[in-house]
């Protein structure tokens, strides 16, 4: 017997290229090409605007959001979800960033994220090469059990993601973190009924090549970034 994939429920609220704002909701297979798009921020995120911090889930479209090169860049596109990280065998769980783990004010205060987050960091085997060249590595790599842990609530918690014009690294409590991307060509390897539902989240854009260039290289992931249904 076929198992049935199950689905989840999207929350999408964006602006599109006229300036209209669109706000709507979408069912899809709770497959990683999807819930990737809506699985790094959790909810009270401050995310750094030219207003100062605001939690995640008060962003609008067209907010001024501070990107970590000192430049500011209109919010373009929200996307969230409600996902159940206790369930054990079946939920990744959340990874919780201790204050000061990744240096003074790196985060300032402990912070929460989904699996899809990934942060501007140096690793550790490339910090002896005299570079200290900042890859963007995900922060499910940094769990250590100590500074950087593993959190499984017992109950559903929302996550976000978010994207600018432009790929992009965005100052979260003190964190320089990734706006969302699908990654160079991801989606040539997804069935083309998933590829094309996936692109009408997005109504900012009208094809995967405006996702632009990745602005830094991303680390090989060590864990799984999949969230399984």
């Amino acid at each position: 017997m076929q198992i049935k994939q199950p689905c989840r429920s999207y929350e999408i609220v964006a602006k599109r290229a006229d300036g209209t704002v669109f706000i709507g909701q979408d069912q899809a297979p709770a497959l990683p090409v999807f819930e990737n798009a809506f699985a790094a921020f959790a909810h009270g995120s401050p995310v750094l605007t030219t207003d100062g911090d605001i939690p995640v889930e008060d962003l609008h479209p067209g907010d001024m959001i501070m990107k970590s090169d000192g430049t500011a860049a209109p919010l373009l596109w929200i996307g969230s979800s409600s996902f159940v990280p206790a369930d054990t065998g079946q939920r990744t769980p959340l990874v919780r960033v201790m204050a000061d783990s990744l240096g003074a004010g790196r985060p300032a205060g402990f912070l929460t994220f989904g699996p899809a987050a990934r942060i501007l960091h140096t690793p550790l085997d490339m910090r002896g090469d005299g570079s200290q060249t900042e890859v963007l590595t995900s922060v499910r790599d940094l769990v250590d059990g100590v500074n950087v842990i593993e959190i499984t609530p017992p109950t559903p918690v929302r996550l976000y993601h978010l994207c600018l014009e432009d790929h992009a690294t965005i100052t979260v409590g003190g964190l320089h973190v990734e706006t969302f991307h699908p990654g160079m060509d991801f989606l040539r390897e997804v069935p083309i009924r998933h590829r094309d539902q996936f692109l009408g989240m997005f109504p900012h854009i009208r094809s995967e090549v405006d996702f632009g260039a990745l602005c830094h290289p991303r680390a090989p992931a060590r864990s799984d970034m999949a969230l399984s249904a």
